[in-house]
């Protein structure tokens, strides 16, 4: 059966493998997506009708309803849609550049936002649909000098866990994706840095510089995680993974993180019930 999938930010990146390896599939019709439709002429070699491209800015609510009525009236539905639209940024908390940090939201919180309850309506009345959202290993785990960053991508996890409770019933499942270091733009290109200037933050310049210098050179397959993604939501449509960190560094971190939460809450477990009135405890 004949999927259709709606990706975003499908310019560069992981947006970019998922689109070239949709494109030549025979199940898949495809709305591959960019702020600039030139951007999407690597596609034209795989498409024999299957492929509709359409501009999208995702902080451009106009542009983000016209994609899905695009997607809608070219292919009468939409089956998977992919919110991977996203940019970075670095800078200590302190120092950031808040026009730039609102930016990053608009982008990758807001942004998806507004794509989903766009696509909703489509995936209610089907009765089915998938939901694909990137966040990171940013969304599990925390670094220096990714405070905003990171504010984007818990925001992705918590309003994914959520649609996820609401569209239960409905047919509609939820994927978050959480790579670690890919060889894509998102350390390079695609992140605004501010460099620290008070001496007191003065460590941190390392990071930054380290992060933007590794730019494609990262331990990811950023063609292994589009296959992967793939086969997740082709293969197992009954029973996706809720969360999916993509690899060792994200994977890693993840059960650090959470294998040390679940010990401290355990040993706080007294100390919590003793907030409640006696007679609520359990």
């Amino acid at each position: 059966m004949t999927k259709t999938w709606l990706v975003t930010g499908t310019h560069t990146g992981f947006g970019k493998e998922l689109a070239t390896q949709l494109a030549q599939r025979d199940d898949v019709n495809l709305v591959a997506t960019a702020r600039k439709l030139e951007h999407l002429d690597y596609l034209d070699q795989y498409d024999h009708g299957q492929i509709k491209k359409a501009k999208l800015d995702v902080t451009d609510h106009d542009e983000v309803v016209n994609a899905v009525e695009a997607a809608n009236d070219r292919f009468n539905g939409i089956d998977v849609l992919v919110n991977n639209a996203g940019l970075g940024y670095f800078g200590t908390f302190e120092e950031s550049d808040l026009d730039d940090a609102k930016y990053m939201f608009d982008v990758n919180v807001w942004g998806l936002v507004d794509m989903t309850r766009a696509v909703l309506p489509t995936m209610r009345k089907q009765k089915s649909g998938l939901i694909i959202n990137f966040s990171s290993i940013g969304g599990l785990y925390s670094f220096p000098t990714l405070a905003f960053y990171h504010g984007t991508k818990y925001a992705v996890e918590g309003i994914t866990e959520s649609i996820a409770k609401e569209t239960a019933d409905l047919g509609i499942k939820t994927m978050l994706i959480e790579p670690s270091g890919f060889r894509t733009d998102w350390a390079g290109r695609s992140s605004h840095k501010t460099m620290p200037s008070h001496e007191d933050y003065q460590q941190f310049a390392e990071f930054i510089e380290n992060n933007a210098e590794g730019a494609h050179h990262e331990p990811g397959d950023p063609v292994k995680a589009a296959e992967i993604i793939i086969n997740q939501a082709m293969n197992h449509s009954n029973d996706v993974p809720a969360h999916l960190p993509l690899g060792k560094i994200s994977s890693d971190l993840a059960i650090e993180k959470y294998t040390k939460l679940l010990q401290e809450f355990k040993d706080k477990r007294e100390l919590s019930l003793s907030a409640d009135r006696p007679e609520e405890a359990n």
